[in-house]
């Protein structure tokens, strides 16, 4: 399997690949092409988990601090955000020790975007995430 191949058509690329290493045909396999594909799945899955993981901070920040705005639109993305979480840790197990980073390194997204969608001043949210792990993977917890 070439890497112009890989280029010029992924599916076909990873098909064939599979095919190769199925079969034991080693020497038909580009093992350095294969391993970027795999470290990039995983990328891939840290950055859906971060994905969520900032929508749902996001809704949390919105619904402590406009509590005259809460609504059926608001518990629905908590809701879906969480499903999506969940998913994702039922998937990859793994990743459930990454939440405390990400949820660091995500945070001031959400608080950007929290101050951007409300008109509230950036400084009315916590300069740190207000939420521990816990309570952002519980489904029943809203924030007061």
């Amino acid at each position: 399997m070439s890497s112009l191949q890989h280029d010029r058509d992924f599916y076909a690329w990873a098909t064939d690949s599979a095919a190769c290493l199925r079969a034991g045909r080693w020497a038909e396999v580009d093992v350095d092409q294969i391993a970027e594909e795999l470290e990039d799945m995983g990328k891939q899955q840290k950055h859906a988990l971060a994905g969520h993981l900032k929508i749902l901070i996001l809704h949390l920040l919105k619904w402590r601090y406009q509590p005259g705005l809460r609504g059926v639109s608001w518990r629905r993305w908590i809701n879906n955000a969480r499903d999506e979480i969940a998913e994702l840790l039922e998937d990859s197990p793994s990743l459930a020790t990454k939440l405390p980073e990400i949820a660091t390194r995500r945070y001031p997204a959400a608080r950007s975007r929290a101050s951007l969608e409300t008109g509230l001043t950036l400084e009315t949210f916590p300069a740190q995430c207000p939420f521990t792990v816990d309570q952002l993977l519980d489904p029943d917890h809203l924030p007061d």
